[in-house]
């Protein structure tokens, strides 16, 4: 995966500036949590018809805070892109959820990190309780904001600065995405496509993967 390509260059002649996503791992990650957005974003293509010829306009990379290969809720082993520090400037960054978010909301060095890239990128997400370690670092203050079903409670009780949304599937404050459990991320990631690059390019994505397009914004499963 080549990270340190900020631009391609497209048939026309033009340069294509890529967006730069980081997607955050820890151990005992949910899955799909990270694999459905990190899917969506790897597909993408303004041209359909040039898909195999042309890259991405997401360069997306795994971070950890550590070099070793992270242990995913399932026992997958994952070895990440960069550390913490060397982590290049982000355009997008997701914070995916999982079992490890009950650690990781202790983990100072985590949410440090977090609180200073939230700062400098464009767009800041969140699937399943992965809005938990956003909520942690203080960065869901004052938003609307939404999570896994089973957790909706605990966010509330947890963060009485954020207003917690019971029914909606993607919750979008400004700049912030927050999404409901674990597959939501896929839906998630298509809106934030649709924002960068219109309501075409996401749904020839999904389509690309034999995903539906979400047409609605409904919780799928109510608490």
């Amino acid at each position: 995966m080549v990270i340190n390509c900020a631009a391609e260059k497209v048939d026309s002649g033009e340069i294509m500036q890529r967006k730069r996503v980081g997607i955050v791992l820890f151990d005992d990650v949910e899955i799909l949590d990270f694999c459905g957005p990190f899917e969506v974003f790897s597909v993408v293509r303004l041209d359909e018809e040039k898909r195999r010829e042309q890259a991405s306009p997401f360069d997306v990379f795994l971070v950890a805070e550590k070099v070793d290969p992270v242990i995913t809720a399932g026992g997958m082993r994952v070895i990440p892109d960069h550390t913490f520090g060397s982590c290049p400037k982000l355009d997008v960054l997701v914070v995916p959820g999982g079992w490890g978010t009950r650690t990781e909301m202790n983990n100072s060095v985590l949410l440090d990190w977090l609180r200073a890239r939230a700062s400098e990128v464009e767009t800041l997400t969140s699937v399943c309780t992965g809005s938990m370690l956003l909520g942690s670092a203080g960065l869901l203050d004052g938003l609307h904001a939404t999570t896994h079903w089973r957790s909706l409670d605990w966010m509330r009780d947890s963060f009485p600065l954020v207003t917690v949304e019971y029914d909606r599937h993607v919750v979008e404050d400004g700049r912030v995405l927050t999404s409901a459990g674990i597959s939501a991320g896929i839906d998630m990631a298509l809106k934030v496509v649709l924002r960068y690059f219109g309501d075409s390019i996401a749904r020839a994505a999904a389509k690309h993967m034999e995903y539906p397009f979400p047409e609605h914004n409904r919780r799928r499963i109510q608490p």
